[in-house]
């Protein structure tokens, strides 16, 4: 049987030893594997105990890996396996890794599930099918997402998604009812915002244009429809054109009828 004959610290890495045996080198292991061996110089060594010495050195390698990649934010236990995975560390080591991570309180999915909703409600005002999406991702399981949403109350989706829809509201003061609704929902929808509670949003809040509003409005985005179609079209054909357009993005016929009627005027005074 083999025996330690040297063990020699390594000089870019303090925690780790190079051992040799019988005057050659063999293997190098981390400070917590030489101290839980007792392994030390004159000391005769088993070819299984090598195995076991060999095998939790690379626990300690992955495990390290991990607290490592946990050092910069909270992971998933899928997550940190990926990494390890990436890191070639094999099956049995990174199952024991992450078991001993678990142990000391490192990795527990349901706090990660926990906080990765409370932050993606809080910094980025997502729904709870935008948010399953995110804990699909990193290899959270149904039933624990199930949990977690389930303390994501319609009253706080609703107090979030009319937040989102006032702002929507605001940044779109030239936009028709029509329009501004068909963003809102596009929004919210992409948010993760169910259609009740999209629609619930939207009934807050007063759409309807008083008739200045309407003029200043159409003055904006009818000039661009009608420069459009008057490089292609005249006459009928372009009256028609400008017409559907304008109602397709939710203009009233009174006040498409007006813009036309001013149109033509100012046609026939040049």
């Amino acid at each position: 049987m083999p025996i330690i004959t040297k063990i020699g610290r390594q000089k870019n890495n303090n925690e780790r030893y190079n051992l040799y045996l019988d005057e050659k080198y063999a293997f190098s292991v981390d400070e917590a594997v030489l101290i839980k061996y007792q392994l030390a110089k004159g000391k005769v060594i088993e070819a299984f105990t090598i195995d076991e010495i060999v095998f939790d050195d690379e626990v300690r390698k992955a495990y390290n890996k991990a607290i490592n990649f946990l050092s910069y934010r909270m992971r998933s236990e899928h997550e940190v396996k990926q990494k390890l995975q990436m890191s070639e560390f094999g099956e049995a080591v990174i199952l024991e890794a992450v078991r001993k991570l678990y142990e000391h309180g490192f990795l527990n999915d349901e706090s990660f599930t926990k906080a990765l909703v409370n932050t993606q409600k809080k910094n980025s005002k997502k729904g709870p099918t935008a948010i399953r999406q995110e804990l699909k991702k990193k290899g959270i399981e149904r039933d624990l997402q199930d949990e977690v949403l389930a303390t994501y109350s319609e009253d706080e989706q609703l107090t979030i998604a009319r937040t989102l829809t006032e702002k929507i509201i605001n940044q779109n003061a030239d936009k028709t009812p029509r329009q501004v609704k068909q963003k809102v929902q596009d929004s919210l929808q992409r948010k993760g915002y169910n259609f009740t509670i999209i629609s619930q949003a939207l009934n807050s809040f007063e759409l309807e244009k008083e008739q200045e509003e309407w003029e200043d409005i159409i003055a904006t985005q009818a000039d661009k429809v009608w420069r459009k179609y008057a490089s292609k079209y005249s006459g009928y054909d372009l009256k028609k054109r400008v017409k559907t357009a304008l109602f397709q993005k939710g203009f009233p016929g009174e006040q498409i009828d007006l813009y036309i009627e001013k149109k033509e005027l100012e046609q026939q005074d040049e």
